[in-house]
């Protein structure tokens, strides 16, 4: 709750089973504290969410899943770039130097 303080939560679809409730959200705010370690960056961000929650015979809570797509969260705050552009790829060989002249060199060595 820290990193996005001015948080909004939209549902958009429930989805109702037998022994599961599924919901559809679209979470928006403005990251102004950190989050997973990421300094606040001030930038806005708005990231579709599915939660899962799963219930006992006697209809108590059983379980809780939150799924969403983290590069979309980095991207829309700026620290992660499509791998297939430049940029991307200059990043991804920063960050990355072994990997990337592992990749390199099966390459080469395939030829």
């Amino acid at each position: 709750m820290k990193a996005l303080p001015d948080l909004e939560i939209e549902k958009l679809r429930r989805h109702v089973t037998a022994d599961a409730i599924l919901l559809e959200v679209m979470i928006r705010g403005t990251q102004l504290g950190e989050w997973r370690g990421l300094p606040a960056t001030g930038r806005r961000v708005e990231v579709p969410l599915c939660g899962v929650y799963t219930f006992r015979s006697d209809d108590r809570l059983a379980g809780e899943r939150i799924c969403y797509d983290r590069a979309t969260v980095l991207r829309q705050l700026g620290v992660f770039h499509d791998p297939q552009s430049v940029l991307g790829q200059l990043c991804t060989l920063a960050t990355h130097p072994v990997t990337i002249a592992r990749a390199l060199a099966r390459k080469v060595l395939r030829r």
